[in-house]
């Protein structure tokens, strides 16, 4: 989680512009965009291919046909198959924007979309861990979206970019004091300015305006603690987006942090429902979340028996996922099946569990509680 958020401080994402042609123009790219919200690629992608086709001097068909390609990157994080193509499509719309603005400066789209692109691709740099390149994306995509808005004040849209900044910018270097020495070559954040700006376009926004209900919704989960408005978010989105397993499972998430684990096991046994039915995204990362907390409800309630059954399909599918080092829900896992077992009397097992625990690498308490639970057995 750390290592995406950090990320923004060089973003400017998802500039919308006033890029209106014509009513079908804005009918294709809203029904491309919801399309790609849906996780319906394949439908994203005929509906960009007919705005690239229709409108072939406009950069937004290519733009918004390279966003289905980030989706699809953003179900899961550490596969980079997607990374190189992702990297093309973005190059191909920076140039298309620099030959637009060789030709007219003051072109408001080409601006937007350069400075769109410039921001994604900075996203996904910083994700990889090549800051360098990430710096300078972002350090290059500010100034077009300030002069962009300087052309056109009355755009609701772009809000999303300054308040991203804004908010990220005042906070990234708080919590990561390691970052402050990048951050001398940007402009100083201001958080309240920030929320405001976001709060606008999640309201007002044209194009915008999911994207933006999207990062209030982390936001407010990750920084503010603030679970009361990341599950407003979260529900917004849910609701006219429901195949979205990236919004469904932060809505699981903010309720298991509001301690309300009777829903938040709704939700998560709906994903596995999901994943059983092979919808787009729900694949065995979304079905280990789910396995855990609906797990851990149960554990909760005293259902050994099924807190057992759903612990052990997350320990065991997590042996199969985790390749570089353990994942916290396999450490987890294997530490509260350890409690299971001495509550059922099942020593031995127990102590197993616990013994390797400690042979896992840190994280939180686990190694500590493993320990306690050694010298005495777990009880409620």
């Amino acid at each position: 989680m750390k290592r995406i958020l950090i990320t923004y401080i060089y973003i400017i994402l998802l500039v919308s512009t006033n890029y209106s042609q014509d009513d079908k123009f804005d009918s294709l790219i809203t029904a491309g965009i919801n399309q790609i919200y849906s996780i319906k690629f394949e439908q994203a992608k005929e509906t960009f291919t007919k705005v690239m086709n229709e409108y072939p001097e406009h950069p937004s068909g290519k733009f918004f046909d390279a966003m289905i390609i980030w989706w699809k990157i953003l179900l899961d994080l550490d596969n980079e198959k997607y990374d190189d193509q992702f990297f093309d499509k973005l190059d191909i719309v920076i140039d298309m924007c620099d030959d637009i603005l060789d030709a007219e400066p003051e072109n408001i789209d080409a601006m937007f979309f350069k400075g769109g692109s410039l921001g994604f691709r900075g996203r996904l740099n910083s994700i990889r861990g090549n800051w360098f390149e990430a710096a300078a994306d972002g350090k290059d995509a500010l100034p077009l979206v300030h002069n962009a808005y300087a052309l056109d004040t009355t755009n609701i849209d772009v809000k999303l970019g300054f308040g991203i900044y804004n908010y990220y910018a005042a906070v990234i270097p708080e919590q990561y004091p390691f970052v402050q020495p990048i951050m001398i070559f940007f402009p100083d954040g201001d958080k309240v300015k920030g929320l405001e700006q976001l709060e606008i376009v999640a309201e007002q926004g044209k194009f915008a305006k999911i994207e933006t209900r999207y990062f209030l919704m982390t936001l407010y989960y990750s920084y503010e603690n603030n679970f009361s408005e990341a599950l407003h978010y979260a529900e917004l989105l849910t609701e006219e987006f429901p195949n979205n397993p990236r919004f469904q499972r932060y809505t699981g998430r903010i309720y298991v942090r509001m301690n309300d684990y009777p829903t938040a096991t709704e939700i998560f046994k709906e994903i596995l429902i999901k994943v059983e039915k092979g919808l787009p995204g729900y694949n065995e990362k979304v079905k280990r979340e789910a396995l855990y907390y609906v797990g851990i409800d149960y554990k909760k309630t005293n259902n050994l028996i099924l807190a057992e059954q759903y612990l052990k399909e997350c320990d065991l599918l997590s042996r199969k996922i985790d390749e570089d080092e353990e994942s916290g829900f396999l450490i987890n896992s294997v530490l509260y099946l350890g409690n299971i077992y001495d509550l059922k009397g099942e020593r031995e097992k127990a102590v197993k569990n616990y013994e390797e625990v400690l042979d896992f690498r840190e994280f939180g308490q686990a190694q500590k509680k493993a320990e306690q639970y050694l010298e005495k057995p777990y009880k409620n």
